[in-house]
């Protein structure tokens, strides 16, 4: 006899019970559970006492389940119809996931054809069941099916992984499944050239599809970061892992350090020829892109061409938290672009356009006070450059015509993938650099990092995705060996938390994934690398 506690109920069981059939006493539709502070598919069956949680869609480990079945679900569709199409997934592009053939090309026609076919998968409520198979027997099945991608990817195993089955078709997606077709929907496929866009209910959006809105811009960066992850030869982690296994290390790094000079030469040709136009150099992106080392590459890579740019800092211009907006919650919203004092910067950054002399603010974080610095004039061919959460968003610039602001918006866009089926997620690439970064220099535990970081990600998605497609240029800050090299830094500090901790199921599902990659020496990371602004020992540090 076992008990089982949900919430405010107990339920005793003499023999295993599946988490599946539990979720029929309650209202809602769940994804998965916590038992016993572990994250479980909802097929799991449970045989001794065990506390639990369903999970539905106000769960990121839900969206993230979703996500993963619903590739699953595409790659059965497509190996049903076209058995010899094997399909390649990219990160999200409008909160959703874009897929095209590896080899050959789609139609509309063909989409709809999976569509149908995805519809009538769930309707028939077949079972996805996990079971655990050896390597020999994976590597016979994916090589019959000249899955090459994910045999060389099985290298990096050990003896046995897991796979899951569903009507006799096989395939493993890194992550926990739903426990059969019909939990798969809510979903709207089209056709997206040269592939198609899936998109599902998002925690984002409370649970509902979010509105598509096209970003070609978005669609354009990625592209270019996959061809170059191709043409370097670590677009999967196993190429990765192969270049360090042949001493490539240096090559390695100092290819992915060029991509970053290229981009910011580039970036100085465009402002140094418009130089008599643009008085205002607008930077943002979110959490751990990197902005702070950019902005100052940015600013030496001016000097080079003669220009000479003001730096202002955004944060500088706070109110102080009894003047800021409320949130949901009641708290002071900090990252509300009404926490910023608008008037004062907007007629600041005017003045010094108009060749008025100004002083400017500077905010005491710890006495929560405003003081002002001597005054400061510059000439006209001396551009002012911004760094913040809200740089692009008009109404802190309002004041500034459209004319004279050159907008860059900076995120990492990694086009990696572990194989063919499973890309990875370019939140967790931005999310290990923070980790990383907050435990070096703010004396964060990786345990903190991770309370803060659905906050950190709404104001995101509130405050900086909008304003993507408004940017005059993207700046992919992604280092394609970076997480060969945060693997060491972000490991010690991810096997930190506790098993007890709310954050333990995230945490370790981060060191399963780091333990893909092979590690690189942190020697081999320049002194000016973006890298090391969450790494140490950068030459900006001070």
């Amino acid at each position: 006899m076992f008990t089982v506690t949900i919430g405010n109920d107990k339920y005793q069981f003499e023999s295993g019970v599946r988490l599946e059939k539990l979720t029929k006493h309650y209202e809602g539709t769940f994804y998965a559970a916590k038992v016993n502070n572990r994250l479980r598919e909802l097929s799991f069956v449970i045989s001794t006492n065990s506390t639990v949680e369903f999970l539905d869609y106000s769960f990121y480990d839900s969206t993230r389940i979703y996500a993963t079945s619903m590739r699953y679900l595409i790659c059965m569709a497509f190996d049903r119809i076209y058995p010899n199409m094997q399909i390649k997934f990219s990160n999200s592009i409008s909160m959703g996931i874009y897929g095209r053939p590896v080899e050959g090309s789609l139609s509309p026609e063909m989409v709809h054809r999976v569509i149908r076919e995805m519809h009538e998968i769930i309707r028939e409520d077949l079972p996805i069941v996990r079971k655990n198979a050896s390597l020999a027997e994976m590597k016979k099945i994916y090589g019959a099916k000249n899955y090459i991608d994910k045999v060389k990817t099985l290298e990096y195993r050990k003896e046995r992984v897991n796979v899951y089955e569903c009507d006799g078709y096989l395939n493993y997606m890194y992550g926990y499944m739903v426990p059969s077709t019909k939990y798969l929907n809510e979903f709207e496929l089209f056709y997206y050239s040269p592939g198609f866009l899936v998109r599902y209910p998002r925690i984002e959006e409370k649970g509902q599809i979010p509105e598509f809105s096209d970003s070609p811009s978005f669609l354009k960066v990625l592209s270019k970061a996959e061809q170059w992850a191709i043409n370097c030869n670590a677009d999967m982690i196993y190429k990765m892992n192969h270049l360090i296994e042949q001493n490539k290390s240096v090559q390695f790094v100092n290819m992915c350090e060029t991509k970053h000079n290229n981009q910011l030469c580039e970036l100085g040709d465009i402002i140094s020829r418009d130089i008599e136009s643009i008085r205002l150099i607008a930077i943002a992106g979110p959490s751990s892109s990197g902005k702070t080392t950019f902005s100052r590459r940015l600013e030496i890579e001016l000097m080079t061409r003669g220009v000479k740019p003001l730096m202002i800092s955004i944060d500088n211009y706070y109110l102080t938290p009894d003047q800021a907006p409320i949130d949901e919650f009641g708290e002071p919203d900090l990252e509300h672009v009404n926490a910023l004092d608008l008037d004062l910067f907007n007629q600041n950054i005017t003045d010094l356009i108009n060749g008025d002399a100004v002083q400017l603010p500077l905010f005491d974080f710890k006495d929560k006070i405003r003081r002002f610095t001597d005054k400061i004039k510059i000439n006209r061919k001396t551009p002012i450059i911004i760094e913040g959460i809200h740089a692009l968003n008009d109404l802190l610039t309002e004041f500034i015509p459209s004319s004279q602001k050159f907008k860059i918006y900076i995120s990492p866009f990694s086009q990696i993938n572990i194989d063919y089926n499973n890309p990875i997620n370019l939140t967790d690439l931005r999310l290990l650099r923070r980790i990383v970064r907050d435990l070096q220099f703010r004396n964060t535990s990786a345990e903190k990092t991770l309370a803060m970081w659905p906050s950190v990600r709404r104001g995101e998605y509130k405050w900086i995705y909008p304003f993507i497609e408004s940017a005059n240029y993207i700046y992919n800050s992604e280092l394609t060996y970076e997480l060969c090299v945060l693997k060491r830094y972000a490991l010690n500090a991810l096997k930190q938390i506790p098993y007890d901790s709310e954050y333990f199921i995230h945490a370790n599902r981060l060191i399963k994934f780091l333990k893909y990659f092979k590690e690189i020496n942190p020697y081999l990371v320049p002194c000016n690398s973006l890298l090391r602004e969450f790494i140490g020992h950068s030459v900006f540090e001070h």
